[in-house]
């Protein structure tokens, strides 16, 4: 099977205030879109939550004040949000490379006012979920999920996989049933091995989304088995008839132009097409992250 992205729009804007925009999640509220994300720099891992508005996905967007929440952590970023019945849900990580991790609920009339609940999931020490970070929210089936990324306890570099979490309640505001794993590294033939001296990262930025056939897709990121570090990160489908897996991988399905990678991203099925939008840096950005938006037929997925 062979994913074809067409009408590549890259960058998708280039922001005033930040000098990389990480972990795009776009959300129409009905009149007006809000990409929420990480916005901040790679040179210190220093990230807030980033917000900017448009009235097409397209643009032009406008940086808003970046959302302050009352909640503490060091790498407070990368927030999946979903708008249903007039209310923004916020999902978002406390800590990235570090355990004890926590993903905090955060709820919106307008998506620039947030009130803080309690948290959806916190880290487990000494598992397999010892940090946790990278959640989305998903609806399957009218079930509510939350798929996120989490690691055991390691020394030299963290090792995540993909984890869900299911809604007791059948709404947003939980309490999420750990459901365990449904993605692991050796699932993935196009993603670098555990023992490998020169291994780089785990899967994360996943997402999950029913297609109109009914299949589940699950869009996260992996990292190549070789290549120079700083561009093995690739955006990667995979399909499942179940939301619990086994998902089988279709592989990349955006390939650079020149030398860099791409990652963390969001799937949306808007007018009949599966709009992808993403984050990359490649030399035209200097090397610094950027948004894109790419088009793909769905009939290679419906197969």
């Amino acid at each position: 099977m062979r994913v074809i992205l067409e009408n590549n729009v890259f960058p998708l804007f280039n922001p005033d205030a930040q000098e990389d925009v990480k972990d795009p999640c776009p959300v129409f509220d009905g009149a007006l879109w809000h990409m929420f994300g990480s916005g901040g720099t790679v040179t210190t891992e220093t990230w807030d939550i980033l917000h900017a508005t448009a009235t097409s996905l397209e643009g032009p967007w406008q940086e808003q004040d970046p959302i302050k929440l009352p909640i503490t952590g060091s790498g407070i970023a990368a927030p999946g949000v979903i708008y249903a019945d007039g209310v923004f849900h916020m999902f978002v990580q406390t800590e990235f490379m570090k355990p004890h991790g926590r993903v905090e609920h955060a709820v919106s009339n307008d998506g620039f006012r947030w009130v803080v609940l309690n948290p959806a999931l916190v880290s487990i020490p000494g598992t397999d979920e010892h940090g946790v970070y990278d959640p989305h929210p998903a609806e399957i089936d009218g079930q509510k999920y939350i798929v996120y990324s989490a690691m055991p306890p390691f020394e030299r570099v963290p090792q995540p996989d993909v984890y869900l979490a299911r809604s007791l309640s059948g709404t947003w505001f939980g309490p999420w049933e750990r459901i365990g794993k449904i993605l692991d590294h050796n699932d993935l033939p196009h993603h670098n091995r555990r023992d490998d001296p020169d291994y780089e990262w785990g899967i994360e930025g996943a997402q999950l989304v029913q297609l109109p056939n009914g299949k589940i897709l699950l869009n996260a990121t992996c990292f190549l088995p070789s290549g120079p570090r700083g561009q093995r990160q690739r955006v990667f489908f995979a399909l499942a008839d179940r939301v619990e897996g086994p998902y089988a991988s279709v592989g990349p399905v955006l390939h650079p132009e020149q030398p860099g990678e791409n990652g963390h991203s969001t799937v949306l099925l808007h007018n009949g097409e599966l709009l992808l939008i993403y984050q990359s840096r490649i030399e035209a950005t200097n090397h610094r992250w950027r948004y894109g938006i790419a088009k793909c037929s769905l009939e290679p997925l419906a197969a």
